[in-house]
């Protein structure tokens, strides 16, 4: 059974960071691009970055510079580091894997996500 479970959120100040993990239980997780996704109340889930398996990454325009993200292929675990947070990303934030090499931007094309794990940005 495919599960991807979060870890790392919770309720940061304005200008903070936090690490997301994600541990996913996939077979050949090298072979499945990584992303991760976020969803404000009222809002459609947005994405906003995804990593293959050789390191090559991508990412929204709106987090380039302040947002990483990595993977641990060893161990199966991919990694969210948000620096400088403003409130107005106070989301759920979503870790899903798709299978192949394309990174997508749609949320439609990632074939299992986890549960969420809730990131608050205060003012």
């Amino acid at each position: 059974q495919v599960q991807l479970v979060e870890s790392g959120g919770g309720l940061v100040q304005a200008g903070g960071s936090l690490r997301l993990s994600c541990a996913a239980s996939l077979r050949a997780f090298e072979s499945y691009v990584m992303g991760w996704f976020r969803q404000a109340p009222g809002k459609e889930r947005e994405f906003i970055a995804a990593i293959r398996e050789s390191g090559y990454t991508h990412y929204a325009d709106s987090v380039k510079g302040p947002f990483t993200i990595s993977r641990d292929n060893a161990n199966n675990t991919v990694y969210l580091q948000m620096n400088s947070l403003k409130p107005e990303e106070t989301a759920v934030y979503y870790c899903a894997a798709s299978y192949g090499s394309i990174i997508y931007i749609s949320a439609g094309r990632y074939d299992f996500w986890g549960q969420g794990t809730q990131v608050t940005v205060s003012s």
